[in-house]
């Protein structure tokens, strides 16, 4: 059965095509209009092994916060579609991903319980016509969206782009790992019976 999942988002604001494939090869083609929010999607995609399709046409007249909050919201749907019933799943995924001087730790559970503890501070404001406070918009969506508890925390670093680097590679890993499926696994990896 395949894992994937198709969301079409239009507002008045942002306009999304999004697809996504679990059991990927990390293959991406995203076009957001921002740049260095393009990189750190392809750059989700190959760490996490998910085939992702990113389209959106925003009013980044205004500035990037509909855009990226939008893709968050989005992306997140399309993980809970792609999740289906979380049988056989691991549940728990933990990263560390070491870029240059920072080290960003990503740890969460498909609990379908949302939450984010986002523990950094990006010594920049902007990385090119990237708002570097928009990455908490985006996890906060992803998780809110997606139904995960996600705590993101930056161990170490001073270059922001570096920084914001480490947890997007960090987030594909540790929902790669969380996504696996393990035969061991009957129904859902929870005492409740549900997830």
């Amino acid at each position: 059965m395949s894992r994937s999942a198709e969301i079409l988002r239009k507002t008045a604001e942002t306009d999304i095509q999004l697809s996504l494939q679990l059991d990927g090869q990390g293959s991406s083609r995203i076009d957001t209009g921002i740049g260095f929010f393009d990189h750190m999607l392809v750059l989700f995609a190959k760490h996490g092994l998910f085939d992702l399709q990113v389209a959106c046409s925003g009013d980044l007249v205004v500035d990037g916060h509909h855009t990226v909050e939008d893709i968050g919201i989005a992306l997140g749907q399309a993980f809970g579609k792609a999740f289906g019933d979380k049988a056989g799943i691991k549940r728990y995924g933990t990263a560390f991903v070491p870029m240059d001087e920072a080290l960003a730790m990503v740890s969460l559970d498909i609990s379908g319980r949302p939450y984010l503890v986002y523990d950094v501070q990006t010594p920049a404001a902007q990385i090119g016509e990237y708002d570097c406070e928009l990455t908490e918009e985006f996890l906060r969506a992803l998780a809110v969206h997606a139904g995960l508890t996600l705590h993101v925390k930056l161990l170490s670093g001073k270059n922001s782009h570096h920084i914001v680097e480490a947890i997007f590679k960090a987030l594909g890993r540790a929902l790669d790992e969380a996504t696996r499926k393990d035969e061991r696994i009957v129904g859902v990896m929870s005492t409740k019976g549900m997830l």
